[in-house]
């Protein structure tokens, strides 16, 4: 008889490309915090009207780049305490270091969240 649990551990720790300028990604490992499909679907939806509200702070408006990145900052960051509870950087995981993070690498809230849907990906599929 396999030895399966039907509940789910509460973390999951995944490899995540994190993107560099100049150079290759380097593979960090990020610990997620499991949720069930409901609980994802909420996620999900909070992400989306959080980003509707973005576009109706901006609707009418010419904002400047500045604006812009800021709120692609917010919006990274939150996606990032949404979903990780550690990483295999050196910094400890905080509000600042999540931050820096977003800020200085381009495209790294994309790499997380994506790493995290594509882990679910893989076990619906059985890995």
């Amino acid at each position: 008889m396999a030895k399966f649990s039907i509940a789910p551990k509460p973390t999951f720790t995944v490899e995540v490309a994190i993107p560099q300028v100049g150079g290759r990604p380097a593979m960090v490992p990020f610990t997620f915090k499991y949720r069930d499909r409901t609980e994802l679907a909420e996620l999900f939806d909070a992400w989306k009207e959080k980003a509707e509200a973005i576009g109706e702070r901006f609707k009418g408006t010419e904002p400047t780049l500045s604006e812009v990145t800021a709120a692609e900052v917010e919006q990274g960051v939150a996606q990032i305490k949404d979903l990780v509870v550690s990483w295999g950087f050196g910094d400890k995981f905080n509000d600042e270091s999540i931050t820096a993070l977003v800020k200085s690498c381009i495209g790294v809230s994309d790499a997380v969240v994506k790493a995290y849907s594509d882990a679910f990906g893989n076990a619906r599929l059985g890995n």
